[in-house]
Parts: structure tokens; C-alpha cells; sequence
């Protein structure tokens, strides 16, 4: 969300992350459909179509880094069919595909927004992408909780990744996305977390955990392993973003790795410890190193202070909530 007369969002997300030493694929999202006129957000959360475009491309110049390696990207993002015009989703393609960047977007998150889709639209939001030519080996989308064999299929055929939400989906009662059936499908999937406002903890480990006791409660006890589910969070991030450089530890690649500790009281008579550590989520963090640099020692933040980003963060809370 971008408040009208609201500047640098993007620009403090960014410098965040080079303060803590992460890599960052920030998504300037939009959204130009207000309540007023039948959208969902609120009409001072709305922007000019144009200034969206100028703004996503200003972005783009300044900041994204393009091929193996980069630190910072920038993903074009109009938030959902129900919060954003037909013309703002196809310029925005056109944008993204001019400047060779990632696009997404939130879709078949709810059965509500079908409805919508079929009442404002008269098709279903997937047909909707395909309209529009969003559909690509350049766009992944969030949630896909309500799809059909045939949606799964052009998810396939047209390379259109996945970010799988289950923490998300299931506090909110949304459902459980297919997950099975689009791995199945050779269709890019990867793991997300939907934000701090429905998820709580931000925690991608606690994902992995959450995806293979969804897809167990979906499909059964044989419908996704724990290695399975950890690939989802690996290999299955690093290909949904379109990147071949990171998403496992081999020569060639970005120096990308997490470390958890296996001597742990939760691990101690875990056979597997793959499947203990997935099951026994959520850990933190002993170390993180990305791009060969130590960004969490011990549990700890090398970089910056926890305890005073915490406390920072609460008086931004009490703010809000006065």
C-alpha cells in the first residue's frame, strides 16, 4: 500500500535490507480501484494510474540490479483484480516485460473473489490473467487457493509460478491451495508468508512446516514429504523468482546458506533430521550467510541490534494504536 503523499517506501524497504546485508526482490505494488468505484481498498490507499507507471519505472531505474548475483530487484505488482483497473494490470505488463522484470500479483485467494471477478469481469480470475496476457514464465502469483484442473494446467503450460501462503490461508480460513497437484504439474512453486498483518512472524522455515501439514491435511499422509516441503522453500523460492543463481548450495552459486542446530532438545531422538527439524518448526536462525557474508551469528543479528529494532518498532505500534 502506498497513502497518498506518501514517499520513499520503496527506498526504506531497500535500505533495510542492505543495512542488514539480505538480498531483497521488493514489489512495487499498486493498487487505482476504490471502494467507490466497487474496488476493495479504501479510496485515500488508491493512486493515479500514471504516476503508479512512473513511479514503478523510476524504481527500476535507480535501483534494479539485473543478472547473477544482484542484492536488489525490483518486482512490477499491482495488487489484485478486485483493487486494480484493467488498463493499470495491462500497463503494468507491458512495463515489466519493457525492462525485462519480474511481474505478481495476489490471485484465487478467497471464493468471494471469483465471484467478483465473474459479476465485474464475466470469467474467473485465472481466465482473467490469461486475457490480460499476464500469464508467463515471468509472473508468479501469491495464494491460488482456489484453482481448477484446468487453471493448474495453464499454470503450467505458460510457466506462471506460485507463491504458496499456508500460514495466510489458514488464519484466514481461506482454504489450502493444490499444492500437489501443481508440483505435479511441473509448475513453479515457492513459499510465502502474505505479510506480518496475516501471519504474524514473517517466518519462512515455519512455512516449510505449515506447506507439509497443509498438503498432509489436502491430500493425506502420502501428499508431501518433508524434503518436499523444504525444496518448496529453496529451490522452489529461488525458481518461482526467476533466479538460477541461488535456492541451493553448489558451485557457481550465490554463497546463500541457512544453518540450524541439530542438538537441540526438540531433535534429540530424531532420527531424520531433516523431517525432525521441519516437524519440530519453528527454530531460529543460527547462522545466515548470503552472499558468502555472516549476516546471523549464534541467533543473533551481526549487523544490527534486535532489542532496539524491537523496541522501535513498538513505539511505531503505540502510534497507531493511540
Amino acid at each position: 500500500m502506498f497513502p497518498r503523499g506518501r514517499g520513499g517506501l520503496i527506498e526504506a524497504e531497500v535500505q533495510a535490507a542492505s543495512e542488514l546485508g539480505v538480498r531483497i526482490v521488493a514489489s512495487r505494488g499498486s493498487m487505482d480501484l476504490g471502494a467507490s468505484a466497487g474496488g476493495l481498498p479504501p479510496d485515500e490507499l488508491v493512486e493515479d494510474l500514471d504516476a503508479v507507471l512512473a513511479d514503478t519505472e523510476r524504481l527500476a531505474g535507480e535501483l534494479h540490479e539485473p543478472g547473477p548475483g544482484a542484492r536488489v530487484q525490483i518486482a512490477v505488482a499491482p495488487c489484485s483484480p478486485f483493487s486494480v483497473t484493467r488498463r493499470l494490470m495491462s500497463e503494468s505488463a507491458e512495463l515489466a516485460r519493457r525492462h525485462g522484470l519480474q511481474l505478481h500479483t495476489h490471485l484465487a485467494e478467497t471464493p468471494e473473489e471469483e465471484a467478483y471477478c465473474l459479476e465485474l469481469y464475466g470469467c474467473t480470475p485465472v481466465e482473467y490473467l490469461t486475457d490480460l496476457g499476464w500469464l508467463g514464465h515471468d509472473v508468479w502469483c501469491a495464494h491460488c487457493v482456489h484453482l481448477s484442473a484446468d487453471d493448474v494446467a495453464d499454470f503450467a503450460g505458460s510457466g506462471t509460478g506460485v507463491a504458496h501462503c499456508p500460514t495466510s490461508n489458514l488464519r484466514l480460513g481461506a482454504g489450502v491451495a493444490p499444492v500437489r497437484e501443481l508440483v505435479d504439474a511441473n509448475v513453479r512453486v515457492g513459499l510465502g508468508v502474505d505479510g506480518s498483518a496475516s501471519n504474524e512472524r514473517g517466518d519462512l522455515f515455519f512455512e516449510v512446516k505449515q506447506a507439509l501439514l497443509a498438503a498432509r491435511g489436502r491430500g493425506g499422509p502420502e501428499a508431501m514429504t518433508a524434503r518436499e516441503a523444504l525444496r518448496l522453500g529453496t529451490r522452489g523460492g529461488a525458481a518461482v523468482l526467476g533466479r538460477d543463481d541461488i535456492g541451493s548450495i553448489e558451485a557457481g552459486k550465490c554463497a546463500d546458506l541457512a544453518v540450524w542446530r541439530t542438538d537441540v532438545l526438540e531433535l534429540g531422538g530424531a532420527e531424520d533430521l531433516v523431517a525432525g527439524l521441519v516437524l519440530s518448526a519453528p527454530h531460529r536462525v543460527d547462522r545466515l550467510v548470503v552472499g558468502g557474508d555472516e549476516i546471523v551469528r549464534r541467533g543473533a543479528l551481526v549487523r544490527a541490534d534486535e532489542a532496539e529494532i524491537a523496541r522501535d518498532h513498538r513505539t511505531q505500534a503505540r502510534r497507531f494504536a493511540g
